[in-house]
């Protein structure tokens, strides 16, 4: 009797485990394989609009750059500024979205905005001038929480656990 009773609990363990599995399986192929949901769109925007408007208050500069999300970067890169040709373009991660949205929309963007007009206005001479301490400047002034020139992975994995 008790045997049969611990074998109907692991049958129902062993489904339930399957049907986690199988949900975190296609949620992660969705995520992966279709556009970003437009609430992350909406955050995306929500926070361009204020970077755009902290760059009018503080610099009196208005530029708007294009910025595009893309699953196309190797590795844990959060975000891309491009200057080709004279054209600049933001690139955000798309594969760390899913488990670092907070991150990219309380520094990313600014992030990659400060480097954006860093080349606008033609702050950058040497490689240097990436992060250097007049982007640094820009970065938290455009409303970048967090503006270093690294991400630490485990500070953003630790900041969602409970018990932080």
């Amino acid at each position: 009797m008790f045997t049969k009773k611990l074998e109907i609990i692991f049958i129902i363990v062993i489904l339930i485990s399957l049907s986690i599995l199988a949900k975190n399986y296609y949620d992660s192929y969705s995520f992966k394989n279709n556009a970003i949901s437009k609430e992350y769109k909406t955050l995306i925007i929500n926070k361009e609009r204020e970077v755009l408007q902290n760059m009018k208050d503080n610099y009196g500069l208005s530029f708007q750059f294009p910025l595009i999300v893309t699953d196309k970067f190797q590795g844990r890169l959060y975000g891309l500024t491009s200057y080709k040709d004279g054209t600049i373009t933001i690139y955000l991660n798309k594969k760390v979205m899913k488990e670092s949205m907070d991150y990219i929309i309380e520094s990313v963007i600014a992030h990659e905005y400060a480097h954006a007009l860093m080349f606008k206005l033609g702050h950058f001479h040497t490689e240097k001038d990436g992060h250097s301490k007049r982007w640094k400047e820009i970065c938290v002034k455009l409303g970048g929480k967090d503006c270093r020139q690294y991400v630490n992975t485990n500070e953003i994995i630790m900041s969602k656990m409970p018990f932080h």
